[in-house]
């Protein structure tokens, strides 16, 4: 062994730490002279942890130290000098657990190491042992794979737990891995050692928060599923059916007759029978007797078969020196085999005293020892074996021969004695039989049950619990079966293995906690293992593979478990301590019987455990006694002084009595270690670990966490002896009255769930104290959850003072006194506040006594701030949640004050008129019933005015009626005193108003302050109450009106403004009408959305838009029942100005949509109207909803009317032109009817004059004159001018005054041109940031040009070229959004557009007023820019350059005619419109360019299928213009003439882009652009400086150009001719235009031949 090993750890530094100190003794000396030694470490310990000979040390800094008996190093170390683990320095170990023979750690990252005995497997398949090493000297890291993921997953440990013979482990997952021999390990295998992590399968997919090993058998606390699929494994309803363990004996008197039905050690049921012949070596199960006297089944190491004892056994002798490797034979003699550890192995042990070599010879002779036996009481003291309690417990090995067990009591150990076949030995490793073990099978589970059978005929019963203790029928027997035997391991058998997993002590294994971060108490226990001594506390013996829960412990909120050797503990939230198995030292802490089901210890009044941890043979508990310091209780052997006791061993001879108590005993040395955190056991040892209270801190902690555990046991009490049985009850209803039966039964459930967070606080405390080194304060419950902790309280104050106001508790207390009876008493001691006379329980006090808890966590947070300096951030927590508290708490005692006053108002004011105010929420605050203290100004003498000022109304009661004044509603002003003299306090209400006069000033103050108290608490306030007129004139409240009115009967909840109605809200009428949106001084104003029924058509409309005082006023859309739609402006609830009406989706009998001009309700002015069924769509001036003035009518077969209409008909002269032009030009009348003079034009040039009749489609008859002209004849000009287009149609700019009228009044002008500058600016910026600010639904992009709009460029300097940049960007942005008013108008111009030349206003005729109308809309637009920037020039003005600007003046030559700007409204403004215009208008000029293009496209497909030289030739370009090479992705390649496609191809692909443009500005750069690539191309052929002639250009051009293959290159060409911008019609660009028209029309007239 290396020297670092022996060097003790105190050497590092003698200063003892003041936390973490460690303290460690022997359990079975006697209390008086335990001197507990103190451990001195240079750092806190953190965790230890003890195995049967030695211990685990986990310090500050992650480091871990040993001691005792390291078998594996072959070294004693005292407690007093634990040497470190070297091995694991920088591991950063956050756990550690120590087994039977073996230890465990686990680091920060989750890894395992294991070191110790691996005989069965304990400490895994680690890196450097190979599978046969029987110890693993030092740690070693052990991985844990989920081999069931793709790819396998390591998976990290947060919890670690050690048995004798297997290791368990906990993920981070909540999953449990389990390794090493035996049941105990809960896996589906019959292979062992499993010497890989395998995880536990019957408990996946539960929650596991925790877990702890005994010697053999292991316990798991687990979080409980919904009740629904609540353990699936349940058995079946037959054995749900049988009753609880927990019977008197006469209910047991029932034959015991064998079943069928057997729960086995598996956790399933056996169904079939178990018969046939039972081997001649197994005719009865050995029974052994505990102190409990009761028989346990017997188990043994690996190696073993898991069979009963024969009757007939014989005790064997205790034999001295025994080799550690002997395998006892049948015959009761030791085969002595070789050593195989070098560690010596022979050490005396206790015998049998008196009895040696004594045997049994027969069953009878047992029965009587038996039967005698089973008299002995529990309180007598009882003979034990002295030292070794693992004699007394079931699992010894096979060398350490027979147990030291008194022949008075004969309480024999399980080793084995006669064996009816020869021991197994299994040599899985090449040892020798105690290093292996052997599964329990089927078969052997069969076996014990035949072989119980019939030792059960044969017996009535062998000890002293009943045989028939599972229940009155014969079916749920669980039955007391010998358990598996077991195997032992090679070392002396001294002490049990105990490893408790002592939950929250640090981070890594902090107990599971649910997902509002506070532990759950909804859990259950599961066990799995040997069961011989019933520490499974299933009510049996038998063994259990598999994890099975303990159904008895379900619903008792464990919070922690813990395994001693052979017995099993289980802590609640309650502090209670359930305790079952091994009991022969009295380590359970109770007599109760059976000892196979959990039983309560017997705890002192007053005592309240909060960590408990198990030994081999004793348990120690950690309690709240009556001061702040825990006390220590302990359980076990009692030892007299003399005792002679071997300081190796702990055993002595048994000729000395022995005692143990039958309760837990406290251990007067606890108050000199200090605050005690957590108590270990193990073996025959014990540990605690303290601290020192530093500056009062770790008392503050202890008692914040001791008062709430008080607390909770306090709350538990309460509802288990009084709320549950109350509530249980039939007669509850009848008794209490449904309103407060209904209310009750709130309060139980506000109760429950005080208590529910009260019980998970506390138990979260007791883990912050485990590991109240590693905790931050402010990681504390009450600070985290703050919130939570107040809502609570608050909702449960509430639901108690509802309660009390209803006269509840009177009826309560006559139901307590009926229903409880003898358990008065006990309630009467939970009663904290003195009692009446007559010791009757006050409820009242009893329920309102949580409230003061509050105070207490004040208390506590503040203790805890005073450990800390003013400026830190705990301090600064602490005292936060210091003032929440107590504030809180003073105001629920002022709440409970409310309720007391008005219960005792109610009282002394009953009666019928005043029962119908008496709600559960509502308090008195003051009234005026005395001597006319307050009345109504000008009441008269003989009126009687009593008011009644509630926490939520102003009630004023005259004789019998009473008006309820919602304060909500309730506006107070006082009235200044005038010459009157009159106190008096105003009162305005949203229906009416009076005033209050008071009898003095005081009385007025105090009314004043009441009631501004009172609206303001209401409100939400702090109920501090404003200065008097000032609370809160502005609020949001609901209301429902009952006067007359527009809002008669109607439900109102919104803002509010001294009375009215004012600012956002909804206002619902009874019919179904509702409003919301803005509403001003009580009237709809501002934007709102209504919803109107309609009850002859059974539909609702809706209208969503602007009102102004209380009708339809503005922009909006309105939806009618009919399926109608309007979209436009209204005016006074009519539709006035633009609109826009469909017919709808629902309408199918006609569909048609109206776009225009509405004056008071009907279309008058210009519109456009579109009648979709008929195919006709008109487009001209209206009257009263009829067509009236001049217009056009388009069909969909392309006829085209242009006249004058008359009340919907056309009449007076007109002009129609069919689709073949064909014109008709004459008089009008009804129905298109021609009636009169007229000519008609035939599209071939003929002539028919004279007079026409008839309509047009079917037919017209002519009185007249036929011309043809001749072919030389000149043309008739004045014939032209009455076919010419446009005569009858509405001028362009008058048009669409509507839309531009709408937006300059939403600019805050009259008229257009006529308000100020600033108000629309104003208007823009408020518009902007109402639609930010109320329109949640922007999407990002809108957003950001909202962002943008906010910036207001300068408008009011003169525009020069620095800075009309920025304005024409600000346009832009503006068009980009219709919150804009600019992008409003844009929206809306490019919307009647569309709807007068889509569709059936596709119509070529149509082209000219389309132009006309989009250079309109330019006009009229500049003047809108101009009015908002009046710095711009006149359309076509010159923008001068920025005083002194010095860039210019370096201008040259080339640049210098660029320095002047000419702004038009085209270069400004069409940019913004004509891409939105661009489609309805390039279709009409595709339309009337047809025929011409026709010609075009033929032409140019003709000519393109030349080669490129033959092309050029034949347009006569000069052949120094030809190009000779090209470039083909880079390389240079020879034209041919062949080639095509090959010359100018730059150009060609540029002049292309001219159709994926819109405005003329930017279709002229295309051309320009081409130019330039055409120069490009052909400058390397010529030398010197070289200037274009026409006569040269002009052919080459044509190539680009046919070569360019452009569609509708004419229409393209008559869009830039006509909106091209006047300005550049004669400059350079003008000169390439018309260079590319020329050329458009020579390939047009080009010869075809």
């Amino acid at each position: 062994m290396e020297k670092r090993e022996e060097s003790p750890a105190y050497e590092q530094d003698p200063a003892p730490p003041e936390r973490g100190l460690l303290n460690i003794w022997q359990s079975a000396g006697p209390s008086e002279q335990l001197c507990p030694e103190r451990v001195l470490l240079s750092r806190p310990v953190l965790q230890a942890s003890l195995g049967e000979h030695h211990g685990l040390l986990l310090t500050q800094g992650g480091q871990v130290y040993s001691f005792g008996e390291l078998l594996w190093r072959d070294l004693s170390i005292p407690a007093s000098a634990p040497v470190l683990e070297v091995s694991l320095l920088g591991k950063t170990v956050v756990r550690v657990a120590a087994g039977g023979f073996h230890c465990g750690a686990l680091s920060e990252q989750g890894t395992i190491y294991m070191w110790g005995e691996n005989t069965a497997g304990q400490c895994g398949l680690t890196d450097r042992g190979a599978v046969t090493n029987i110890t693993v000297s030092e740690p070693c890291p052990v991985s844990v794979v989920d081999s069931e993921v793709v790819p396998p997953a390591v998976v990290r440990v947060v919890d670690l737990a050690c048995g004798r013979e297997h290791s368990l482990a906990l993920s981070s997952q909540n999953e449990l891995w389990a390794w090493g021999s035996g049941c105990q390990l809960g896996l589906v295998t019959n292979t062992f050692p499993v010497w890989r992590p395998q995880k536990v399968e019957h408990l996946a997919g539960r929650h596991v928060i925790q877990v702890a090993c005994g010697a053999y058998h292991s316990l798991a606390l687990v979080r409980s599923l919904a009740p629904q699929n609540y353990n699936t494994r349940n058995p079946p309803e037959k054995w749900e059916r049988g009753q609880s363990p927990h019977y008197s004996v006469t209910e047991r008197e029932e034959p015991f007759t064998v079943d069928d039905a057997h729960y086995c050690p598996l956790g399933v049921e056996l169904t079939e029978v178990l018969t046939g012949e039972t081997s001649p070596g197994r005719r009865g199960p050995r029974r052994r007797l505990q102190p409990g006297g009761r028989s346990a089944g017997s188990s043994s190491g690996p190696g073993a078969s898991s069979c009963p004892f024969p009757k007939d056994r014989k005790f064997t002798t205790k034999q001295e020196n025994l080799p550690v490797s002997a395998n006892l034979k049948p015959d009761g003699h030791a085969d002595h085999l070789t050593q195989t550890d070098s560690s010596p192995k022979s050490h005396p042990l206790s015998g049998w005293g008196a009895n040696k070599n004594s045997v049994f010879p027969d069953e009878m002779e047992l029965q009587n020892l038996l039967q005698k036996l089973s008299g002995h009481s529990l309180e007598t003291q009882h003979t034990t074996g002295p030292g070794d309690t693992d004699s007394l417990s079931s699992h010894t090995s096979d060398d350490s021969c027979v147990s030291s067990t008194p022949s008075v009591d004969l309480f024999t150990s399980s080793y084995k004695d006669e064996l009816p076949i020869k021991s197994q030995t299994h040599n899985n490793s090449g040892v020798s039989g105690p290093y292996s073990s052997s599964p329990v099978c089927l078969e052997e589970v069969q076996l014990c049950l035949e072989a119980e059978n019939k030792a059960l005929q044969e017996q009535k019963s062998s000890s002293l619990t009943n045989i028939n203790q599972k229940g009155k029928t014969a079916i749920n027997r669980r039955r007391s079966l010998p358990g598996t035997p077991t195997h032992g391991s090679p070392r002396r058998r001294r002490h049990c293995a105990c490893r408790p997993s002592s939950a929250g002590r640090t981070q890594a294994a902090a107990p599971e906690e649910t997902g509002d971060g506070l532990p759950s108490l909804e859990t259950e226990v599961w066990s799995w293992g040997r069961g011989s001594e019933g520490q499974l506390g299933h009510g049996d013996q038998l063994a259990r593979l598999q994890p099975l829960c303990i159904k008895s412990l379900k619903g008792e909120e464990v919070i922690k478990v813990a395994a001693g050797s052979h017995h099993s503990m289980a802590l609640s939230a309650q502090c209670q301590v359930y305790s079952w198995g091994s009991n022969m030292c009295g380590q359970l802490g109770h007599v109760n019987s059976p000892v196979t089901v959990p039983h309560k210890a017997k705890l002192s009044n007053g005592l309240r455990v909060w960590d408990v941890s198990a030994g081999q043979s004793h348990s120690l508990l950690l309690a709240d006694g009556e001061c702040v310091q825990p006390i220590l209780l302990y359980c076990g052997q009692h030892q007299e002084p003399t005792s002679a006791q071997s300081q190796r061993s702990c055993r002595r001879l048994p000729n000395r009595v022995e005692s143990y108590t039958v309760r837990p005993t406290l251990l007067p040395l606890c108050m000199e270690m200090g605050y005690i955190s957590s108590v270990c056991c193990g073996g025959q040892s014990c540990a605690v670990l303290a601290d020192q209270n530093v500056m009062g801190f770790i008392a503050a902690i202890h008692e914040l966490a001791s008062r709430e555990r008080h607390f909770y046991c306090w709350l538990s009490n309460v509802r288990k002896l009084l709320l549950t049985p109350l509530r249980n009850r039939e007669g509850v209803c009848p008794s209490l009255g449904k309103p407060c039966t209904h209310l009750f039964f709130s309060l139980c459930e506000s109760f429950v769930r005080l208590s529910v967070l009260i019980g998970r606080h506390s138990t979260s405390l007791s883990y912050f104290l485990h590991d109240v080194q590693g905790r931050d304060v402010t990681s504390l419950p009450l600070l985290t959850h703050t919130e939570h902790f107040l809502d609570i309280y608050k909702e449960y104050c509430s639901a108690l003072g509802n309660f009390q106001v209803m006269g509840g508790f009177q009826s309560l207390h006559k139901l307590s006194i009926e229903c409880l009876g003898s358990q008065q008493t006990m309630l009467t001691q939970l009663c904290v506040s003195d009692q009446s006379a007559s010791g009757d329980v006050d409820l009242v006090s009893l329920l309102y006594w949580p409230l003061q808890q509050l105070h207490q966590y004040s208390r506590a947070l503040l203790k805890l701030a005073a450990c800390y300096d003013v400026l830190t951030i705990e301090y600064q927590s602490l005292h936060q949640g210091c003032s929440q508290y107590e504030s809180l708490s003073l105001s629920l005692l002022r709440r409970k004050k409310e309720a007391e006053t008005t219960f005792l108002f109610w009282k002394s004011h009953s009666g019928k008129n005043t029962e119908v105010l008496r709600l559960p929420q509502r308090r008195v605050v003051c009234e005026s019933s005395g001597n006319r203290s307050l009345t109504l100004q000008n009441a008269g003498r003989f009126s009687n005015h009593w008011f009644i000022l509630f926490n939520d109304a102003l009630v004023h009661t005259q004789f019998s009626t009473h008006h309820i004044y919602p304060l909500t509603c309730l506006w107070v002003k006082p009235v200044t005193e005038n010459s009157s003299g009159l106190y008096a306090i105003k009162i305005t209400c949203p229906e009416e108003s009076f005033t209050l006069v008071a009898s003095t000033p005081q009385e007025k103050n105090k009314w004043l302050r009441s009631l501004n108290q009172a609206v303001d608490q209401v409100l939400g306030g702090g109920g501090k109450g404003s200065s008097p007129g000032m609370t809160a004139m502005s609020r949001t409240a609901s209301y429902t009106f009952t006067g007359e009115g527009r809002f008669k009967d109607a439900q109102y909840t919104g803002g509010w403004l001294a009375g009215r109605v004012h600012g956002r809200g909804t206002m619902k009428w009874p019919d179904g009408r509702t409003y919301t949106g803005n509403l001003k001084s009580g009237l709809e104003d501002g934007y709102g959305e209504c919803i109107i029924p309609n009850k002859v058509l059974n539909k609702p409309e809706s209208y969503h838009g602007h009102w102004r005082d209380g009708k339809i006023h503005g922009f909006g859309k309105y939806k009618y029942a009919s399926g109608e739609v309007y979209e436009g402006c209204f005016c006074d609830g009519q539709r006035h100005g633009y609109g826009m009406l469909s017919s709808g989706k629902q309408v199918r009998t006609s569909s048609s949509v109206f776009i225009g001009q509405w004056v008071q309700d009907r279309k008058t002015g210009y519109g456009v109207y579109d009648d979709i069924t008929r195919g006709e769509k008109y487009m001209g001036l209206w009257q009263d909803d009829q067509w009236h003035g001049s217009a056009v009518v388009v069909t969909q077969y392309g006829v085209y009317y242009e006249g004058t209409f008359k009340e919907n008909r056309m009449s007076g002269p007109g002009l129609l032109v069919s689709d073949d032009d064909t014109a008709f030009h004459g008089e009008f009348s009804d129905d298109w009817n021609v009636n009169g003079k007229g000519v008609l034009s035939l599209a071939n040039g003929d002539c028919l004059e004279g007079l026409f009749s008839g309509e047009w489609s079917t037919g017209l008859k002519v009185v007249g004159t036929y011309t043809k002209p001749a072919a030389d004849e000149p043309e008739n000009r004045d014939r032209n001018r009455l076919f010419r287009l446009g005569q009858y149609v509405v001028p362009a700019g008058q048009r669409w005054s509507c839309v531009f009228n709408e937006c300059w009044s939403r600019l805050g002008c009259d008229a257009a041109g006529r308000g100020e500058r600033t108000t629309a600016w104003e208007n823009i910026a408020v518009t902007i940031t109402t639609a930010q600010r109320h329109s949640p639904d922007l999407s990002r992009s809108q957003s950001k040009v909202l962002e943008c709009l906010e910036f207001i460029p300068q408008h009011g300097e003169p525009v020069t070229t620095a800075n009309y940049d920025n304005i024409r960007r600000y346009l832009i942005k503006a068009c980009e959004t219709p919150i804009h008013p600019l992008g409003w108008l844009v929206e809306t111009l490019v919307t009647v557009y569309r709807m007068t030349y889509v569709g059936v206003g596709s119509n070529r005729r149509l082209l000219r007023q389309a132009v006309q109308e989009v250079q309109a809309y330019l006009t009229q637009y500049y003047s809108i820019v101009r009015f908002l920037f009046p710095g711009l020039p006149d359309d076509g003005g010159v923008i001068p350059d920025p005083p002194a600007s010095p860039s210019k003046s370096r201008h040259n030559s080339n640049t210098a005619e660029q320095s002047v700007v000419v702004v038009s409204c085209s270069s400004l403004l069409l940019p913004l419109l004509l891409p939105q215009l661009y489609p309805p208008l390039f279709t009409l000029y595709c339309l009337q360019e047809e025929q011409q293009e026709a010609q075009y496209w033929e032409r140019i497909l003709r000519l393109n299928r030349q080669p490129d030289q033959s092309l050029l030739s034949f347009l006569g370009v000069q052949e120094k213009f030809w190009p000779v090479w090209m470039s083909i992705l880079g390389e240079k390649k020879q034209i041919v003439s062949s080639s095509k496609d090959a010359c100018f191809v730059s150009a060609v692909e540029t002049l292309q882009q001219i159709s994926t443009t819109f405005t003329p500005s930017d279709k002229l750069l295309v051309i320009q652009k081409t130019f330039e690539e055409l120069t490009q191309e052909v400058k390397p052929m010529l030398e010197g400086d070289f200037l274009w002639c026409m006569d040269d250009l002009l052919p080459l051009f044509l190539y680009v150009v046919i070569r360019a293959r452009i569609r509708n290159l004419g229409a393209e060409v008559s869009l830039i001719e006509d909106l091209m911008d006047p300005n550049i019609q004669h400059g350079e660009m003008g000169l390439m235009f018309t260079t590319l028209k020329a050329c458009y029309i020579q390939i047009q007239h080009e010869s075809t031949t």
